[in-house]
């Protein structure tokens, strides 16, 4: 619980692990329930507890915020180096899909 794993191809955190017994065909069952660590999204997987699993690579940083610009969504950040790293935009402007609401919350929160 709380370690990062792959399910479905989708890197995520895990949130909840359940084993169930040994049955006739001599396999526990582990059903891991976990969240994707961009979206937010809960994906479940049932495999068998002898099984390994693929484990991503997760390093977080914290920048600290130059500048946001609310109309074009641009974003300047200050790297520990002392550079500016100004490629990012807000959450809510996506390319692919739609913001969520904790996107929402985090752009009100910075303008």
């Amino acid at each position: 619980k709380g370690s990062y794993l792959m399910i479905k191809g989708h890197p995520c955190k895990c949130t909840e692990i359940s084993t169930s017994k040994t049955g006739k065909h001599g396999h526990a069952k582990a059903h891991i329930v976990a969240n994707d660590i961009f979206t937010g999204k809960k994906y479940e997987d049932l495999c068998p507890s002898s099984h390994n699993l693929d484990v991503p690579f997760v390093k977080r940083t914290e920048y600290q915020l130059l500048s946001a610009d609310a109309e074009t969504g641009e974003v300047s950040l200050l790297l520990e180096s002392g550079n500016c790293k100004d490629d990012l935009n807000l959450p809510t402007f996506v390319k692919v899909g739609e913001p969520t609401d904790d996107d929402k919350k985090v752009v009100e929160e910075i303008l």
